[in-house]
This record gives C-alpha cells, sequence and structure tokens, in this order.
C-alpha cells in the first residue's frame, strides 16, 4: 500500500513526515492559485536531502518549460499532472525529462464517463490518481463515490485520492479494487495549510497497514 503525503512546503515539516515508517511518497504543488504552492529554496534543499522517500512534483497545465525546469531544483522522482494535459502533453514531456523520472496522471471522478478517459493514457503513466471533481485543482476535502471505480478495467495501477481523512478506515475496508495501489493523503490530515500532523499520519499508516497485512 503506497502512502502519498501531499501538499508539502514547509522544510522541517517535509523531514518530519518523511521520517515516518510507511510513508513512501511526498507531494509539493506547483500550481501558484493552490493555498500549497511551493516556491522556496528552503523547500528545494530540504526535498534535495530525502533518501528513501519519493518526492513528487503536482502541476495544473504548466508550460513543458517550467515543469521541467521544476524537476530539476527540486530533484523530483515522480511528475503528477493534475489539471487537463492530454496524451500528447505527456508524450512531449517525456522527450524532455530523465528517463528515470515516473508519472501520475489525476482525474476527476463525478461518473463513470470519467473512468473512460483513463483509455487515452494507457502505457503512458505509472500510476493514475482518482480524485474528487473541485474548481480549484484539489485539496477539498471532500470524497467522491469510490462505488464508480469499479468501472475502471485499466492495466495502470491507482491511488485513491479525495478527501481521506484520519477516520476514513470503515470505506477504506470495503472499498477492493485490483489496481488500487495507494492512497493520496492531503488536507483532512493538516493543521494548517501545508502543515500535516504527524501523529495522524502516522495513527493513519499503522491502521491501514493492519487493514491491508
Amino acid at each position: 500500500m503506497i502512502i502519498k503525503v501531499c501538499g508539502m512546503r514547509d522544510a522541517l515539516n517535509i523531514k518530519q513526515i518523511a521520517a515516518i515508517e510507511g510513508v513512501d511518497l511526498i507531494g509539493m504543488i506547483f500550481y501558484p492559485s493552490s493555498p500549497r504552492y511551493v516556491n522556496s529554496q528552503v523547500t528545494a534543499d530540504s526535498v534535495a536531502s530525502l533518501k528513501e522517500t519519493g518526492r513528487v512534483g503536482v502541476f495544473v497545465n504548466e508550460r513543458l518549460e517550467v515543469v521541467v525546469q521544476k524537476s530539476t531544483f527540486y530533484h523530483l522522482d515522480y511528475l503528477q499532472l493534475h489539471g487537463n494535459e492530454t496524451p500528447e502533453y505527456l508524450a512531449a514531456l517525456k522527450k524532455l525529462i530523465a528517463d528515470n523520472i515516473r508519472f501520475i496522471k489525476a482525474f476527476s471522478i463525478r461518473s463513470e464517463k470519467d473512468i473512460d478517459l483513463t483509455m487515452d493514457y494507457e502505457g503512458l503513466c505509472d500510476y493514475f490518481l482518482f480524485d474528487t471533481p473541485t474548481s480549484k485543482y484539489g485539496g477539498s476535502g471532500l470524497t467522491f463515490d469510490w462505488n464508480i471505480l469499479q468501472k475502471y478495467a485499466g492495466a495502470t495501477p491507482f491511488l485513491l485520492g479525495g478527501g481521506i481523512a484520519p477516520d476514513s478506515f470503515d470505506e477504506l475496508d470495503k472499498f477492493q479494487h485490483l489496481r488500487w495501489a495507494g492512497v493520496d493523503l492531503n488536507s483532512r490530515f493538516e493543521t494548517a495549510p501545508g502543515l500535516k500532523d504527524d501523529a495522524l499520519i502516522t495513527d493513519f499508516i499503522k491502521n491501514i497497514k493492519l487493514l491491508h497485512s
């Protein structure tokens, strides 16, 4: 079970959360309209020192050259595309980026029709992220109807996002899917935008590992 903690920007908090056993990925948002927007040399220095935890950069309809520049500056391991990026955009970006960088494409799920959109991205991404629809491209703190995901029959594994909370265990225990690879944690684990509560995340990981042991 992959644990991705997203929306991080404070250098000390990043080190604190990355040190928690079971945290696999740290996500940083490079979307200027987000309250969790990252634009800091201090943050860059802190993520460069991470050894075991993967670094994910989240972009929304960004220019290719900006994504390439940020991926180098912040030593990114993953690029998460959270806007309306086309398969052609991904193909063009792959030609400009280091071969070892992996890709996550986010999809807002309202109905089964949204699942159909993933078909054009098969083979281009390492993971999909299924999230709650919002005009602000994420961070709503709300869940969507996970039952819709039973329609998904693709080959690409996915992360489950959108309003997962410290007390979401009953829902997570009931959810099953062959391609479900992990969870994306964000606003429901915060003390303030961009600041994560290490105790909440530690307890969540302990409990979800028990569910899937």
